[in-house]
C-alpha cells in the first residue's frame, strides 16, 4: 500500500497533513524518516510511526501459487478460469491481482496480493528481477544455442533482447530440455527466443521468481501463504527508492 493511501485509511489525515508532518520529518518507516508519500509500505513487515506512535492497518496478504496450464493470469474473465478462481472463497480477498503473468499455456510460480503497486516495483526494469524457466523444446539445442542466447537473441524482427543464461538438461534431435534464466519480461519472450534457434517450446513452466523459488511439495493448481523468511524478501523491494 502507498504510504499517502496507509495515512488515509488509518488516520483519516488530509493532504495537507500528510505533507506537513512529511516535512517535519514525523512518519519513520523502521526508524527511518520517509522519504516520500508514495512509496510503498506493508505496516506487517515495516514499523511505521506518526509522531511516535505506531499506526497498524489492515493485513496485507502474500500467496506463492503453482500455476497450471489451461488458466489465465487475471483477477476476472467471463469465459476462461482465472488464477483467483483457484483460490478457496475465505481467500479472494479484495484487491487481490496475480503479479506478472503467465500465458495460458505457461505453468509454475506465481505470486499473488493485495499489496497495491508492489507488482509494478517488482516488474519494474530497474530491479531486473531474474526469472528461471524449465522448457522443453521439440528439436535439439546445443552449445551454440548457449552461446547465442548469452549475447542477446533477436525476436520479432528487430528486437533485441538481453543476455540470458542457458543451461541444457539433455537433448536429441528430436526433445530437448534446458533451463533458461533472463532478467526481462517481453510478450511470449521465451518462445519467442527458442523459435529464432528453430524450436518450438512444448512445456514451459517457471521455477524462480527474483530470489522466490517455486514451492516442490505444490502441485499445480495449489498455493500457499508465503512463509515468515519470504515475506521479508518483499521488504527489499518496499524500500526501494522507486515511485509511481
Amino acid at each position: 500500500m502507498r504510504l499517502d493511501k496507509f495515512l488515509i485509511k488509518t488516520l483519516q489525515l488530509t493532504k495537507q497533513q500528510r505533507k506537513r508532518l512529511l516535512a517535519d520529518h514525523q512518519i519513520l518507516i523502521d526508524g527511518h524518516q520517509a522519504l516520500s508519500l508514495r512509496q510503498n509500505i506493508d505496516s506487517e513487515l515495516q514499523k511505521i510511526t506518526v509522531r511516535g506512535q505506531q499506526i497498524i492497518s489492515p493485513t496485507e496478504k502474500y500467496y506463492m501459487m503453482y500455476k497450471p496450464k489451461g488458466v489465465i493470469s487475471a483477477v476476472k474473465d467471463d469465459q476462461k478460469q482465472t488464477v483467483i478462481d483457484l483460490l478457496r472463497a475465505e481467500d479472494q480477498i479484495e484487491g487481490l491481482y496475480p503479479i506478472g503473468r503467465l500465458d495460458r499455456y505457461t505453468s509454475g510460480l506465481l505470486l499473488l496480493t493485495n499489496n497495491g503497486p508492489l507488482g509494478y516495483r517488482l516488474l519494474h526494469p530497474d530491479h531486473h528481477v531474474e526469472k528461471q524457466y524449465r522448457v522443453k523444446v521439440n528439436g535439439d539445442i546445443n552449445e551454440e544455442t548457449v552461446a547465442l542466447f548469452a549475447r542477446g537473441v533477436i525476436i520479432d524482427q528487430d528486437t533485441l533482447c538481453k543476455p540470458a543464461k542457458l543451461i541444457i538438461l539433455r537433448h536429441s534431435p528430436t526433445e530437448s530440455e534446458a533451463l533458461v534464466t533472463l532478467s526481462e519480461g517481453k510478450y511470449h519472450q521465451v518462445k519467442k527466443m527458442f523459435l529464432s534457434v528453430g524450436v518450438k517450446v512444448i512445456e514451459l513452466v517457471r521455477l524462480t521468481f527474483g530470489e522466490f523459488s517455486l514451492d516442490q511439495m505444490l502441485k499445480p493448481g495449489e498455493y500457499r501463504e508465503l512463509n515468515q523468511a519470504e515475506r521479508q524478501l518483499i521488504k527489499q523491494y518496499l524500500s526501494e527508492d522507486i515511485y509511481i
